[in-house]
């Protein structure tokens, strides 16, 4: 199949999905995606987009739809850690490179990060500074830190044992 995308209007702004009718390959803000194929839905944007409208609500912590991320051995063994991030909780690039075997790799983690071609589902905005602090992000640091208030306020509580 050829593939699509769809311009989903959020809270965000314009979000690119784009779809090659077997997998998700692309989430993105209308200013850094160059989509290709045509511009037209399918059932694969169109069931992103409501899992999207759900995340955004609150009522979605987790995506279930196919996604294809089409890097690198290393690009891909980070994006696999980053959705092993908890809804509401972030991590450091450092622990990142510790989970993917290699606590040198902090620039190559952030450099992954940056090639992440499926925002939010992939939760790239996860990741902070391993003092706290928000670094990098595509759609910029107010949406990255929009996203992270979104995700600690609609975080279910854990049981206290």
């Amino acid at each position: 199949m050829n593939s699509v995308y769809y311009i989903y209007d959020s809270e965000f702004g314009k979000i690119i999905i784009e779809s090659d009718g077997n997998a998700v390959t692309g989430v993105k803000t209308e200013e850094t995606a160059k989509p290709s194929g045509k511009n037209a839905a399918d059932s694969l944007t169109d069931k992103t987009a409501s899992q999207l409208d759900e995340y955004f609500s609150g009522k979605r912590k987790y995506f279930d739809v196919r996604l294809d991320l089409n890097g690198t051995a290393f690009q891909n063994s980070v994006w696999k850690a980053l959705c092993k991030i908890p809804y509401g909780e972030t991590r450091s690039y450092k622990q990142i490179a510790r989970s993917v075997g290699n606590q040198n790799a902090c620039r190559a983690v952030g450099l992954a990060n940056n090639k992440n071609p499926i925002w939010i589902l992939v939760p790239c905005h996860r990741v902070i500074g391993s003092n706290g602090t928000l670094t990098g992000y595509g759609g910029g640091l107010a949406m990255k830190q929009r996203l992270l208030e979104l995700e600690k306020s609609n975080r279910e509580e854990q049981p206290q044992t």
